[in-house]
C-alpha cells in the first residue's frame, strides 16, 4: 500500500536525520497525470499513514505536506511540435486538499506538480487556496535550453546524445521533438563539464532570463517580505560533516 510505504520510509528518515534536524517529508496520493484527487482519498491516504508510522515508533514525526493531482502532469505534456500543451488547474480541489490537510492533520498542505507549465496568470492562484508548495523545474530546464544564449552546437550535442544513448525509451507514437522535450533534463549531467565551463556573457544572458523569472514568481507567489517568518521559525544546526576517505588526499 502506498501509505504502508511512505510510513516505511518515514521512519527510516527518521532515525538517519541527524540530532536538532527535523527532514521535511512529503507524501503522495493518487498519480500525477492522472484522474483528480479526492477529500477521501487524501483522509484514507492519512489515516493509514499515521498508523503505519506509529507501529513503527510512537515519536516519529509524520510528514509535512501531501502532493495531489489537480490536472497537470510532471512536465506537461509535449505535442507532437514539441510544444506544451494547456492545461487547467482544477484550483477549488487543490484548496479543499489543502485545508483538509491542515486542519484535520497538521500539514502545511498540498504540493501541485507540474507547474511550471502554467500560463503566468495562474500563479497567483496558487497563495488564494494556500497551496504549500509548487513543483517549477521543467520551466527552468525549458527556459536554459530554449534560451537564444544557450550555444547551438552544444545543444545539438546533447540531443544527439539522448537520441543515441536513450534510445530504448523513445515511444514509437512520439515524434522527435516530443523524445526530446521528455528526456533532455537527463542531458545535463553528461554535459556538466561543458555547461559549468560555458562562457561568463553566455552564463551572464541566461542566468539574467531567468532571474526575472524567479521575480515574477517571488511576487506572484507571494514569497516576497517573508524572510522573518523564515528566520521564526528555522533555526540552522551545524552538522559537522566527515570527508569521504576517497577525497583525501
Amino acid at each position: 500500500m502506498n501509505f504502508a510505504l511512505a510510513a516505511e520510509l518515514t521512519a527510516l528518515i527518521r532515525d538517519l536525520e541527524p540530532k536538532g534536524i527535523t527532514v521535511s517529508v512529503g507524501g503522495e496520493i493518487g498519480e500525477v497525470g492522472g484522474k483528480n484527487s479526492t477529500v477521501e482519498e487524501l483522509q484514507v491516504f492519512m489515516d493509514g499513514y499515521l498508523e503505519e508510522l506509529k507501529k513503527r515508533g510512537p515519536n516519529h514525526k509524520g510528514i509535512s505536506k501531501i502532493s495531489v493531482q489537480t490536472g497537470t502532469t510532471h512536465g506537461g505534456v509535449p505535442l507532437a511540435d514539441g510544444t506544451v500543451a494547456k492545461v487547467k488547474i482544477d484550483f477549488d480541489v487543490l484548496a479543499r486538499l489543502s485545508e483538509m490537510a491542515r486542519q484535520r492533520y497538521g500539514l502545511a498542505g498540498a504540493v501541485q506538480h507540474g507547474a511550471s507549465t502554467l500560463p503566468d496568470e495562474a500563479f497567483d492562484r496558487f497563495p488564494a487556496t494556500e497551496t504549500a508548495e509548487i513543483h517549477l523545474a521543467t520551466g527552468f530546464q525549458n527556459m536554459i535550453y530554449d534560451s537564444n544564449g544557450f550555444p547551438a552546437p552544444l545543444r545539438a550535442s546533447i540531443y544527439d546524445h539522448l537520441k543515441a544513448e536513450l534510445r530504448g525509451e523513445w515511444k514509437e507514437k512520439d515524434t522527435e521533438e516530443q523524445f526530446i522535450y521528455k528526456s533532455r533534463k537527463k542531458g545535463f549531467g553528461p554535459f556538466k563539464l561543458e555547461l559549468w565551463s560555458l562562457p561568463a556573457d553566455v552564463l551572464d544572458e541566461i542566468c539574467t532570463e531567468l532571474e526575472g523569472k524567479f521575480a515574477f514568481l517571488f511576487d506572484k507567489l507571494k514569497v516576497n517580505g517573508t524572510r522573518p517568518v523564515l528566520d521564526q521559525f528555522i533555526k540552522p544546526v551545524d552538522v559537522p560533516l566527515k570527508m569521504p576517505l576517497t577525497l583525501k588526499g
